[in-house]
């Protein structure tokens, strides 16, 4: 393969780069756009200060509008926004999701008590991908499938891979986003086990403060 041109900025060298390894994975097509690393952030520097191909965007609050919309806004590339399924879920979910689309979201993601029938209802409102969480091998995959969801994000610690695995035995042509972990090797077993994209948290940016405050000390 030819070597890629490259452009960088005396400026931005400081940035939060995701590891080379998800580059290994098929990626996710959403709209012709092949999507393979994920960056799980609400910090609007660091979503501008970063290589990832998009941005997936949850909290462990009640989805406000004026957040998404901020975060939209900011952002130089694809937003996958939550909207809810736990607390915040019927008409409110449906309501976020549809205001998130008209935003410029993406996709939109759902929390794991979400119901089916949720996910059908927003796939008959939005034109955006459906993406629900998954957090254990019994939450009710084949459902999640029927309702009509077009992304699973699989987020189980140590069992991730084993989630993986079992979501691809029910249906081997279903999307996966799953969480890789701190290490490669933990990316590369996800990524062995099936995902097609990786999502990756970033270190925040007091412990990226910390680095640099650190480096000017030895000056």
């Amino acid at each position: 393969m030819d070597k890629i041109p490259s452009f960088g900025s005396r400026l931005r060298r400081n940035i939060v780069t995701v590891p080379e390894i998800i580059e290994q994975c098929s990626g996710i097509s959403v709209f012709g756009q092949v999507l393979k690393s994920f960056l799980f952030s609400t910090d609007v520097a660091i979503i501008r200060n970063t290589n990832a191909n998009a941005i997936i965007a949850v909290y462990p609050f009640t989805p406000q509008p004026v957040i998404s919309n901020a975060l939209i806004l900011a952002a130089d590339k694809p937003i996958f926004c939550g909207v809810g399924g736990g607390l915040t879920t019927g008409m409110r979910s449906l309501e976020l999701a549809i205001h998130a689309e008209f935003q410029g979201a993406m996709g939109v993601v759902l929390n794991k008590p979400t119901p089916n029938s949720l996910i059908t209802e927003l796939k008959e409102k939005i034109d955006i991908p459906v993406t629900i969480t998954i957090v254990s091998d019994k939450d009710d995959i084949r459902g999640r499938i029927k309702a009509g969801v077009d992304i699973f994000n699989v987020s189980g610690a140590s069992k991730t891979t084993d989630i993986i695995k079992r979501i691809k035995d029910i249906n081997p042509d279903v999307a996966i986003l799953a969480t890789g972990g701190k290490s490669e090797e933990t990316i590369f077993e996800a990524i062995e086990a099936g995902a097609n994209a990786i999502s990756y948290t970033p270190p925040s940016t007091g412990e990226l403060f910390k680095e640099i405050m650190t480096r000017y000390r030895d000056e």
